[in-house]
């Protein structure tokens, strides 16, 4: 019974998108942009849903914005809107991407051994609070696959050694290179390559145990406990070349104490970490994130 009435749910919920779409812009800053991609919707017979925008500088700055509309037979006429709004693009020198909002993103999601982060975007999955299409689940270890399997997604066990790890991604890439569109390390223990990443720009995103860059390495809760912290948080941010050191999308914090002993904060941590997350992944889901400069703007 309440499988159908989830698919239910979610039929109805993909025929009120099936006309819906998102643009994400970002150009140099200066006067008539608002209008003249306004006016341009408004020509083709698009109706604005959501206008959101966001200057670094009104003088001399990059302009950010983000446009939810509705066009009448969406899918056919798309590709002759985008051909037409190249010219608005070149005069104002964007950088500029559309999106069917009932075009769900597929996810791979990377774990080792830690469920919590997992376990939060399943659970959000199955209520269709995350629409997206879980693809597969990868891990290092073998632990998960019951529980992957029980929501009916493809498990892939793929051990990670220092003498296998290049064969180990290379199966990785298989698995997603064209088949899926972002990549979540939900407490996934292994460090990802430049290679791989080559294949996911500003599409892998990783959770950290901390406000970063602060407590990296191992043992973070143990690092964070020695220090007498009084704040413990997490974050979550898309993955570059350099280690942790990528654009922050979100972060999120809890207040600790002299009492809290390492396994309290462990479980404050956990907490943080999969609601941190979540938001992380559903923000990019619902294309909300613009990347500049090694910093996010969020539409949210």
């Amino acid at each position: 019974m309440t499988q159908n009435v989830y698919q239910h749910q979610d039929s109805k919920g993909r025929e009120e998108n099936a006309n819906r779409a998102r643009m994400l812009i970002s150009c140099p800053d200066r006067p008539g942009i608002v209008a003249a991609v306004s006016q341009f919707l408004y020509e083709k017979g698009a109706n604005i849903l959501q206008s959101d925008q966001y200057t670094t500088d009104p003088a001399s700055g990059m302009f950010f914005m983000r446009i939810a509309f509705d066009l009448g037979s969406l899918e056919q006429n798309l590709p002759a809107l985008q051909e037409d709004f190249a010219r608005i693009a070149d005069r104002f020198e964007m950088r500029w991407s559309v999106y069917r909002a009932v075009r769900r993103k597929r996810l791979a999601i990377f774990v080792s051994r830690e469920d919590h982060c997992l376990l939060e975007l399943l659970w959000q999955w199955q209520a269709g609070d995350l629409d997206a299409e879980i693809s597969m689940v990868v891990s290092n270890h073998d632990d998960m696959r019951g529980l992957v399997e029980s929501f009916g997604i493809p498990f892939h066990h793929i051990p990670v050694t220092p003498e296998t790890k290049a064969e180990a991604e290379r199966r990785q890439l298989e698995l997603t290179a064209g088949k899926v569109d972002l990549v979540i390390l939900a407490r996934y223990m292994q460090i990802i390559t430049p290679k791989f990443i080559e294949h996911f720009t500003n599409r892998i995103i990783n959770i950290h145990h901390s406000f970063l860059p602060a407590f990296v390495g191992g043992k973070p809760y143990h690092q964070a406990y020695d220090r007498g912290v009084k704040l413990i948080g997490a974050t979550a941010h898309y993955v570059t070349a350099e280690l942790d050191a990528g654009p922050i999308i979100e972060q999120d914090v809890q207040r600790v104490s002299h009492r809290n002993n390492v396994d309290e904060l462990k479980r404050m941590g956990r907490h943080i970490e999969r609601i941190v997350l979540a938001r992380a992944v559903k923000w990019h889901i619902e294309d909300r994130l613009v990347v500049y400069q090694n910093k996010t703007v969020a539409f949210i």
